[in-house]
């Protein structure tokens, strides 16, 4: 069926379709809010999927990265598809709108995408408030983790403005929110990428870490990281990160690398700046998510996205050391059927040469 549709929506420009597909998939979700909560899943998953975190139960490790459902409109049409687990936002303390259009492009020789869209969402009250409504009328779904991020108003000077913005952000969403994912990786938000620095990671997590053991129930917290920074660089942020004790890392977020592309040139020059996704992050996502977790330990829960299409992408990145797995691009080249077919494909795979233990199973 996608592969009928999918002209269509490559036709258009990718922010038309994104709106299009988006429409689609609100009146998907109105349509569910009207179903029997054990109804409304499409897909039944393998029972040889289920990961267990943080007490939390994931029908599969296979989730939804962040930057497709920005403002909660539609939670529980994406776990109908059979996602494990949703990735809502990024959001920020003050409502934005998109960076300027056109803010998105397509490379479909590399099956990848780029995008400057720069957390555009309505506000992380508004958005909380949103997901919390869907909650109450009864949610029967997967675990959900929101990403918060810096508003684009605020400088990055001085700091204290900055830890209190994304404060403001985990304070509204946290009693929504099964985990919490700090992005500080995004390549579309001026200066973001400054906060991967150790000595001010530090000073902002240090902040979110005492906030959430503080008040109100603790909610885990990942820090989501990016695929450019240095094996140095990396390393001392693994630190930072070990050393304040949050529950892991996210590896990785979009690149601003355009090496090895299939794209002609002159494709790859039209599209601009911006975060590259897709199969081309692939190779470098699993090499950060192999540090990740001999720097981290067994302990750590990792979480690897960049180019899965098929459950031997997703394969890799468990064997690497990842216990959940995320997509967005895959999704828009593939259709919705491809959390359940990765799914699918998963299931009959185990994970290392000889061990029992299937995909998903996490024994940390």
């Amino acid at each position: 069926m996608y592969s009928l549709l999918r002209p269509l929506l490559f036709a258009v420009p990718p922010e038309d379709a994104h709106a299009m597909v988006m429409q689609g998939l609100r009146a998907f979700e109105a349509a569910l809010g009207l179903l029997p909560a054990p109804t409304r899943s499409m897909f039944t998953l393998p029972a040889s999927l289920r990961t267990s975190r943080w007490g939390l139960t994931f029908p599969s490790p296979i989730g939804l990265a962040g930057g497709f459902d920005k403002n909660a409109r539609v939670p529980r049409a994406m776990a109908a598809l059979g996602f494990g687990f949703l990735e809502l936002g990024t959001v920020t303390a003050e409502a934005q709108e998109a960076n300027p259009s056109p803010n998105l492009f397509r490379l479909p020789d590399d099956r990848a995408l780029v995008n400057r869209l720069g957390f555009p969402n309505d506000g992380a009250r508004v958005v909380a408030r949103r997901f919390e409504q869907v909650r109450e009328s009864g949610w029967r779904g997967v675990p959900v983790a929101f990403s918060i991020g810096k508003s684009r108003s605020l400088p990055m000077d001085p700091m204290t403005g900055i830890v209190a913005d994304y404060l403001a952000s985990f304070r509204a969403v946290r009693e929504v929110a099964d985990f919490v994912i700090v992005n500080v990786s995004s390549p579309n938000t001026k200066g973001l990428r400054a906060l991967e620095g150790p000595a001010l990671a530090r000073v902002l997590l240090t902040a979110l870490m005492d906030e959430t053991f503080a008040t109100g129930t603790p909610r885990p917290l990942l820090l989501k990281v990016s695929p450019d920074l240095g094996e140095e660089d990396f390393d001392a942020l693994l630190d930072v990160v070990r050393e304040l004790g949050l529950s892991g890392v996210v590896a990785t977020n979009t690149t601003l690398a355009r090496s090895a592309l299939a794209s002609r040139p002159s494709v790859v020059e039209a599209a601009g700046a911006g975060g590259l996704s897709g199969p081309p992050l692939r190779a470098g996502a699993l090499a950060m998510v192999r540090k990740a977790r001999a720097k981290l330990g067994e302990a750590a829960t990792i979480i690897g996205v960049g180019g899965i299409e098929t459950g031997d992408d997703a394969h890799a990145f468990l064997e690497a050391g990842a216990d959940l797995v995320q997509l967005y691009t895959g999704l828009v080249y593939g259709g919705a059927t491809t959390p359940s077919r990765i799914a699918g494909e998963l299931a009959g795979l185990r994970v290392g040469p000889g061990r029992d233990r299937r995909p998903g199973e996490s024994n940390r």
